[in-house]
């Protein structure tokens, strides 16, 4: 198993596709699909490999997917990405239980988000947090993820866990960039901490701030635009990176905005994943498939973005 970037005292780098789930059934895994996946953004060079965030639908997924997923996950990859699998939960004990599963299947670090329904203090995070680095067998980056948690971890509750040398980065999908560039002057005191951006449409600003890399669901999709696009932010290529930026953000508007609901970013990616073959496009509940109407829109949409831009 490569040894996790932490480890090697280097942050991560480059960009971390937050690998969607693929299903066969809506409380089964599709294994052969998520082979697919694995070997194509394999392929398209990326660095790290996250499952079970937002883009995986990780906390729709029952407790029993999800360990098949992180299992399933790191057999694919054997050995060649490291692999960081989120442990987000309500339920502190679930978390710790995941965290000794990830482990045991030979991933190289875990991710929690604030817990969410019940809004703890930034103290209580701290406590929070400081007790799960403890309990967990893995190196831990921190996630901000405010629009789904309803809850930021500030800047000086950063700076507290900081103190902790395993918990190793933070991961932020605010997109704040006022926050952001508060993250980055923090990370500035460990010369093993990670920062990296969570929207896509902002990970090239974000590099060129400082941040390490991205973790963008887009890069499921087309990982080799996404590699170029954080290559050429972090080599200070200002207009290669604006031109890749562009194409960046002209996917996100096509295929992220079929349909009028929130899913729609998901079903998206998804359906676009499904109609170049790489897996099936499946939903975990509640959500479903997209209609034939809104399948062939994004089809046409899929097709022109490729040919345009000769993505792959």
């Amino acid at each position: 198993m490569t040894a996790p970037a932490d480890v090697m005292g280097e942050p991560l780098h480059g960009i971390i596709p937050p690998l969607v789930t693929p299903l066969s059934g809506h409380d089964e895994l599709d294994a052969e699909g998520l082979d697919r996946l694995v070997e194509h953004v394999i392929r398209g060079d990326v660095s790290t490999l996250f499952v079970l965030g937002t883009t995986g639908e990780g906390p729709g997924l029952s407790h029993r997917l999800r360990k098949e997923m992180v299992s399933e996950t790191c057999r694919a990859v054997a050995g060649r990405l490291p692999v960081l699998v989120c442990i987000s939960d309500t339920v502190f004990e679930e978390s710790v239980e995941l965290a000794e599963h990830a482990a045991a299947c030979g991933a190289d670090a875990v991710v929690a988000s604030t817990p969410y329904y019940f809004r703890a203090g930034q103290p209580e995070l701290v406590d929070y947090f400081t007790l799960l680095s403890q309990e967990a067998p893995l190196p831990l980056y921190l996630y901000n993820m405010p629009a789904m948690t309803k809850l930021v971890i500030q800047p000086e509750t950063v700076a507290r866990l900081m103190e902790i040398p395993s918990i190793v980065g933070i991961k932020d999908s605010s997109g704040e960039l006022d926050y952001f560039a508060c993250l980055i002057e923090l990370g500035r005191s460990r010369r093993d901490w990670s920062v990296v951006m969570g929207p896509e449409e902002l990970t090239s600003q974000a590099v060129r701030m400082g941040a390490h890399g991205g973790v963008n669901g887009g890069a499921n999709l087309f990982p080799a635009l996404h590699v170029a696009n954080h290559r050429a932010a972090a080599a200070g290529d200002v207009v290669e990176a604006e031109r890749l930026d562009r194409v960046v953000k002209e996917v996100a508007a096509a295929l992220y905005t079929v349909g009028s609901h929130p899913s729609s970013m998901l079903k998206g990616l998804k359906c676009a994943l499904s109609l170049r073959g790489i897996c099936g496009d499946m939903m975990a509940h509640p959500f479903e498939s997209f209609h034939a109407r809104e399948r062939a829109l994004l089809g046409e949409r899929l097709e022109a973005l490729i040919e345009e831009h000769q993505l792959s």
